[in-house]
């Protein structure tokens, strides 16, 4: 199992230009660990983080685009997976982070904790290509193959808590914020 804040920094030091949408605890500490005008970054959308991702893909198909979701959030939007797959767009790379609670309310255990397959929900629904993984060896040594991957693309992704990061809930609702987002994308 890896830490996931260990999980991000790897992903940061592969990153190129690629869009990223981070939900929830990803994106606390995404904030934190490599601040990024194409971070797209909420909470209090539970659910939500893979449907805003596919608009992204589905509108910016010349950029990746690389959602953070959590177990507990995509369980509340499991019909996501079916339609991302049904549209099929080839810049999605949808990364799980598995801890088998919801950790922003408190690290209630998810339904079913320890025996959904969420990779396999994911090639079910009809994904490209699927991923587990659980070590920070073998996330950084795949990183490469699964950003050039032809999507969509689920990764899931084995994690624990690692340091602790303030939240910063101004931060994810500061319009100055989101405006930089929309500017960046205009111009790339």
């Amino acid at each position: 199992m890896m830490k996931r804040d260990e999980m991000l920094k790897a992903f940061v030091r592969q990153r190129k230009d690629e869009i990223v949408v981070a939900v929830y605890m990803a994106a606390q500490e995404l904030t934190h660990i490599a601040p990024n005008d194409l971070n797209y970054t909420f909470i209090g959308a539970m659910g939500q983080g893979s449907s805003h991702a596919l608009g992204l893909a589905l509108g910016r198909p010349d950029k990746k685009i690389v959602v953070f979701d959590g177990d507990g959030s995509l369980l509340m939007n499991l019909g996501s997976l079916v339609t991302i797959a049904n549209q099929a767009p080839k810049n999605y790379v949808h990364c799980l982070c598995e801890n088998g609670c919801y950790e922003t309310n408190g690290s209630v255990p998810i339904p079913r904790v320890g025996q959904i397959r969420f990779a396999e929900l994911a090639k079910t629904a009809g994904y490209k290509k699927t991923y587990e993984i659980a070590d920070l060896g073998e996330w950084e040594r795949e990183l490469p193959n699964i950003i050039e991957d032809e999507g969509p693309v689920f990764v899931t992704l084995k994690v624990e808590p690692g340091e602790t990061y303030p939240e910063n809930f101004p931060r994810l609702y500061n319009v100055e914020y989101r405006e930089k987002f929309r500017q960046t994308l205009a111009k790339s």
